[in-house]
């Protein structure tokens, strides 16, 4: 016998959210019918569109929404009755602009860019059907406005006032899972097990997709209930740090692994010392439900960094080969740690001060760390090409569908134009749209009969605002349950909006009948398929291709760093990497778990080189003659004529002359007994050669990590602590 299946299980977090949506939509149209504004269920429909379960989410979105329908209103205002009479030029001018206001918020890849894609796809909502009475162009665009407006402000102040939900709670567990995340990566690091690298790979993985996701839901912090507000600079410091410590970490993590390769297993004052440096640093970013975590004092900083130190003061070296080239992992290897000592400090105590900051107490930023925190359009990844094919599929999609629309007179095909805008628009930042759009015509198509039923059977019977929630309450409270879950929330969204709200809106314009009916639901699906087969036609690339974009990408900045490297430029380069290989790991699992000479370790390779690139740049002229210019020269060009589908070590085996160049640089820093540094050296000078050695330690160990090292030709001495 089968048994019957399980009723879908709501929480109660959930049916309070759709509650909220629900009352706040109520709230809209309410206002809107009272203030006789002719498209009421427009603010009702503006509501659901700003609806999340978080209360900051919902007010920085209302904010952009607000923003970017005013900026759509006025493009409108200016293009329509200029261009009314030549509906080519008309056409051509909002493909244009919807073109242009995509381009740019495909730039941004913050919740910041829904301000721009709005501001495009607003200007054809208003703009195409106001073809037909081009006189009243102004008031219809102010009525859009105000009912936008109305539908924003309700929504905002429902779920701001009603049982507020805190992002708070959400983003703390993300940044303590950051640092679990990176404080597992270094536990990791010492031990030899044979699942050891395999932990350390996911933890590194994870540690770039939290970064990622801690930086766009940063853009909500400023907009939230609580006292999380205050902390925004804190946020946006911590997340800076976390990505200037990942390439120090994977330095360290290399120098161990490479010093294992040596002797077949890590010498053991270095498995000591290196073991307790990174559990003291794992255990300060440890935190308990509840708690905060502590920041090692001063003192103790202070004796990590003299224990990181002492790895490279304590090795002993000989004219043997092996032991110039152990000396120098050493001393790279110390180098490294040290920096990743005060990136994993900085970290901690900008976690601690943001617990101080959600107490209510002042939060001193940014002198904390002595480093400002970049803004995140200088350290995510923008694609400019991909943007541009995007703008392009959208321009073209909408010009199509507007010529259909001209040629045939069919009074439903401004309904073409407008899903076919916004459809491109609303996908744009995937490799492959195409699939999510025929996904979100499918759910269209399947959400007819329950549109059918609400314009053509119970909205006639609806005489006031009371029978209207009525006849509402069953679909809307249910699917907004499901608007709620990530999960589920594109179905629901598709469902609600298109297929029942939007339908709902022809009782605005007095066309509630079957024929018009009909004609609304034709015109939005056959907008839709042209936006999904523009796209699938002129846009759409697969996800081995995307990777092996990104990568490229990473190939021709690494050629440009040395020539513009500095120290603020190596942070934003390492923040760029580490975003550029939170988006290579899906797009690699997509492809099937791999791709022909990309995959996110090698973008952890290449995120190692451009710290060593900017540690080279600032101490070239410790080199003997031109030697650091000509490094770099040779990594500018190696970068720049990159073999597609090759990794770096594989590319970089046909340049044997680098390789010598980079031993030649690690032998004047080694020298023979016959020059030693004199032990007056001064500190910057002694300081500026191990970074150096360090620099020149990494490129030989990314570029070429079997090349054997070169003999000796005498004795090698310590590099100067």
């Amino acid at each position: 016998m089968r048994l019957p299946r399980q009723l879908p299980r709501f929480s109660a977090a959930e049916m309070l959210f759709s509650a909220k949506c629900f009352g706040a939509a109520m709230l809209a149209m309410t206002v809107a019918s009272w203030a006789g504004l002719p498209r009421p269920f427009w603010a009702l429909m503006t509501t659901y569109i700003v609806a999340n379960p978080l209360a900051g989410a919902v007010r920085s979105k209302a904010v952009f929404r607000l923003l970017g329908t005013l900026l759509g209103c006025a493009a409108t205002l200016l293009l329509v009755p200029a261009l009314v009479d030549a509906p080519e030029l008309l056409t051509l001018a909002l493909a244009l602009w919807v073109a242009l206001c995509l381009f740019v918020s495909l730039l941004d890849r913050t919740p910041r860019s829904y301000l721009f894609m709005l501001a495009g796809y607003s200007a054809a909502l208003i703009g195409f059907p106001s073809v037909g009475a081009p006189l009243g162009v102004f008031d219809t665009a102010s009525a859009r406005v105000q009912e936008i407006a109305i539908g924003i402000v309700c929504g905002t102040l429902v779920h701001s006032l009603v049982w507020p939900v805190s992002m708070a709670p959400t983003l703390i567990g993300l940044m303590d899972r950051t640092l679990t995340d990176a404080g597992a990566w270094l536990r990791g690091m010492v031990q030899a097990a044979p699942n050891a690298a395999a932990g350390r790979q996911a933890a590194r993985r994870k540690l770039a997709g939290d970064i990622s996701q801690l930086r766009v839901m940063a853009t909500h912090v400023p907009f939230d209930t609580s006292h999380l507000k205050w902390t925004a600079s804190a946020v946006r410091a911590l997340q800076h740090e976390v990505a200037a410590l990942t390439p120090f970490a994977s330095a360290v993590d290399d120098r161990l692994q490479a010093l294992r390769d040596a002797d077949g297993r890590l010498p053991a004052d270095v498995e000591r010392t290196v073991g307790e440096v990174l559990a003291r640093l794992a255990d300060s970013g440890r935190t308990a439900p509840g708690s905060t975590p502590t920041p090692l004092p001063d003192a103790a900083l202070a004796e990590l960094h003299a224990a990181a130190r002492s790895l490279g003061a304590t090795a002993t070296a000989t004219a043997a080969e092996p032991d110039a080239w152990r000396l120098a992992l050493r001393t790279g290897l110390a180098v490294r740690l040290e920096a990743l000592i005060d990136a994993w400090a900085a970290c901690v105590q900008l976690r601690q001060q943001i617990d101080a900051g959600l107490a209510g107490r002042p939060v001193p930023l940014p002198a904390t760390t002595g480093r400002a925190a970049p803004a995140a359009r200088d350290v995510l990844h923008r694609d400019v090409g991909m943007a541009a094919w995007s703008a392009l599929a959208a321009a073209l999609a909408i010009c199509l569908c507007s010529a259909f629309w001209i040629f045939t007179g069919w009074p439903g095909g401004s309904a073409m134009a407008m899903m076919a805008a916004v459809f491109c628009s609303f996908f744009a930042g995937m490799d492959d749209p195409a699939p999510s759009i025929y996904a979100f015509l499918k759910v269209l198509l399947l959400s007819l009969p329950l549109a059918a039923l609400y314009v053509l059977v119970l909205m006639p019977l609806v005489v006031d605002l009371p029978t209207l929630a009525l006849v509402c309450a069953p679909a809307f409270l249910v699917l907004g349950v499901y608007l709620g879950r990530p999960a589920t929330f594109m179905k629901a969204m598709a469902l609600l909006l298109s297929g029942v709200i939007g339908t709902l809106s022809l009782h605005d314009t007095g066309q509630a009948d079957f024929a018009s009916f009909v004609n609304a639901m034709i015109g939005q699906v056959l907008g839709v398929a042209a936006a999904a087969v523009v796209t699938a036609l002129v846009r759409s690339v697969s996800a081995d291709w995307g990777a092996r974009r990104i990568q490229r990408m990473t190939w021709r900045e690494l050629g440009r760093l040395p020539r513009q490297a500095d120290d603020a430029q190596a942070r934003l380069h390492a923040a760029r990497v580490l975003d550029r290989i939170g988006l290579l790991a899906p797009r690699i699992a997509q492809a099937g778990g791999t791709v022909d000479g990309v995959n996110a370790d090698d973008a952890l390779v290449d995120l190692r080189i451009g710290t060593d690139l900017h540690a080279l740049r600032r101490h070239a002229a410790l080199l003997p003659g031109r030697l650091g210019p000509d490094i770099l020269a040779q990594v500018a060009r190696l970068f720049r004529e990159h073999p597609a589908g090759l990794t770096t070590g594989q590319a970089a085996q046909d340049r044997p002359a680098l390789a010598r160049r980079i031993d030649e640089g690690l032998q004047a820093l080694l020298p023979s007994g016959t020059s030693p540094p004199g032990p007056d050296l001064a500190a910057d000078a002694a300081d500026g050669r191990r970074a150096l050695l360090a620099a020149l330690v990494g490129l030989r160990r990314n570029l070429y990590p079997t090349r054997p090292w070169p003999a000796a030709p005498s004795t090698l001495q310590e590099v100067p602590a």
